[in-house]
């Protein structure tokens, strides 16, 4: 089932819910709460209607009542045949009474009723002396009454009140017709509600299919330029694309990456991989001297050994973009570390013709690894070594920067890097004299620095490079330090590193 369906379906299955419970909720209000109520109301009108009947009838109080005085001792208000006459036509149960509360009239409904319904009905009729009260009473064994008091407006009049009563089933009719109207009625609201549900969510849904028309063509692998357009009007499905669109980026640059990486690894892997063809050929050549066969031996071991550098430095890169390459870090003094690595440079840059210095040398304690760090530096040593042409300096130099920082800067007066390759210096197999021969003097396979920017990452630090075309580079290595109240034990560190160390060193390229 689609999304689309399923969406109305739970919509239509929420409003058949609601409905019902909503009716319910108003049927048991209307048949209960309001019942009493209702009838009340109707029973009030009813009491005007007879007030407003004699009051329109009524020439004045002599003509509907008289007062009968042949009763000395107690003169009674009696109702005359005018009164009969004109509240006859009127329907209902209803009854007046004079300021004594003697009953000067019954109607006609009223005196249908049993003797003693009908004096149950008085007793009921002058208990209601308030305006406004009200009383239910049986009469008939099961019709159920209610009824209601009205005062006459005009003080002074014979006529004092009107009991109204009307039976309480005739709120039932109500309740009866609305129950009869929802059944009616539910069925339109729901079939309308459904469908226009249904196209609500198909037009809802149109960018999303439209979204995803986009993505299939796109994930072809060949289509990786193109991107989603953004809905400025839907504000969800503008930040879906907005985040397709930062991932399309992504992956675009990751293929391209891979892609000049598995060319690159090629391109490296086959010229080593031709010459050692070669070399073995001639080695087992049956007019190859002994001479030449072990020359030929002995470049096939270069080329061996340059490939297994290369694969080293590769598994290496893969291990660290996996994150399965495991830092075993100590606390280490760079102070020490820094002479080992200067000591080093001095005995390349000696053979190189170059003049290397150590302009300052603070001391300060890393978090980290000292076999990984060493390859750190000697990579930069000896790329800066690589570049620098014969009387040229290398300096080194090592400086606190507060009391949280330290900086590692390689300085060199070499070839430099043009200002639109210092982007790509940190690229896998960049480098930056690429129109030379690889079995030049500065062959490389361009992953030394690769290698260097994952191992300071790894250690929380930064890398940044600042060159000029002839002028020569600036390699500038920041790392956070730490105190030593904050260090474990150095046996701890030692032992954890030597269960898991793996030294790849490699030599460093631009």
């Amino acid at each position: 089932m689609s999304t689309r369906a399923r969406l109305t379906l739970s919509y239509a299955i929420l409003l058949v819910a609601t409905m019902t419970a909503f009716s319910l909720a108003l049927f048991k209000s209307e048949s209960q709460a309001s019942r009493q109520q209702l009838v009340a109301t109707e029973a009030f009108r009813a009491a005007d209607i007879v007030f407003n009947t004699i009051q329109r009838a009524q020439a004045d109080a002599q003509r509907l009542t008289f007062i009968d005085s042949t009763i000395k001792s107690a003169p009674v208000i009696k109702g005359t045949k005018a009164l009969a006459d004109v509240l006859d036509p009127l329907p209902g149960y209803f009854m007046v009474l004079d300021k004594t509360g003697k009953l000067l009239y019954s109607s006609s409904l009223t005196r249908l009723l049993s003797d003693d319904d009908q004096a149950g009905t008085l007793r009921n009729a002058l208990q209601l002396d308030r305006e406004g009260s009200a009383a239910i009473f049986t009469v008939r064994d099961s019709l159920e009454l209610l009824a209601v008091a009205r005062r006459n407006p005009i003080n002074g009049a014979n006529i004092a009140r009107v009991v109204s009563a009307l039976p309480t089933q005739v709120a039932q009719l109500r309740p009866q017709f609305l129950l009869g109207l929802m059944i009616v009625v539910a069925p339109i609201i729901f079939v309308i509600s459904v469908i226009s549900a249904y196209f609500i969510v198909g037009t809802t849904f149109r960018p999303v299919d439209s979204l995803i028309n986009e993505v299939e063509a796109i994930t072809d692998g060949r289509s990786l330029h193109r991107r989603l357009p953004a809905d400025a009007s839907n504000d969800e499905l503008a930040r879906l694309s907005i985040t397709v669109n930062a991932m399309l980026t992504r992956l675009e640059s990751s293929f391209a990456a891979l892609r000049r990486f598995t060319a690159d690894a090629s391109h490296e892997l086959k010229t080593p991989l031709t010459v050692l063809r070669a070399d073995v050929e001639r080695a087992m050549h049956p007019n190859t001297n002994r001479g030449d066969r072990m020359v030929a031996l002995e470049e096939a071991l270069q080329e061996t050994a340059r490939m297994s550098d290369l694969v080293n430095s590769l598994l290496t890169l893969a291990r660290a973009d996996e994150g399965r390459f495991d830092i075993y870090r100590e606390p280490i003094e760079l102070e020490p570390l820094m002479r080992e690595v200067y000591e080093t440079a001095v005995i390349l840059g000696e053979d190189a013709g170059l003049n290397l210095s150590l302009a300052s040398l603070d001391n300060g304690i890393v978090m980290g690894d000292r076999t990984r760090l060493r390859q750190l530096f000697l990579n930069l040593v000896t790329n800066a070594i690589k570049y620098t042409p014969n009387g040229g300096r290398v300096e080194l130099s090592v400086t606190r920067r507060g009391d949280d920082e330290i900086t590692i800067t390689v300085r060199d007066t070499g070839i430099g890097i043009a200002a639109n390759d210092l982007a790509h210096v940190f690229d896998r197999f960049w480098r930056a004299d690429r129109v030379r021969s690889r079995a030049s003097e500065r062959g490389g396979f361009g992953l030394g620095l690769a290698i260097a920017q994952w191992i300071v990452q790894a250690h929380g630090g930064t890398i940044a490079v600042q060159s000029r075309l002839g002028r020569g580079s600036m390699f500038t290595v920041v790392l956070p330090i730490v105190g030593r109240e904050a260090h474990p034990s150095h046996g701890e560190a030692e032992a954890s590193r030597a269960a898991g160390s793996e030294s790849t060193v490699d030599s460093a390229d631009r």
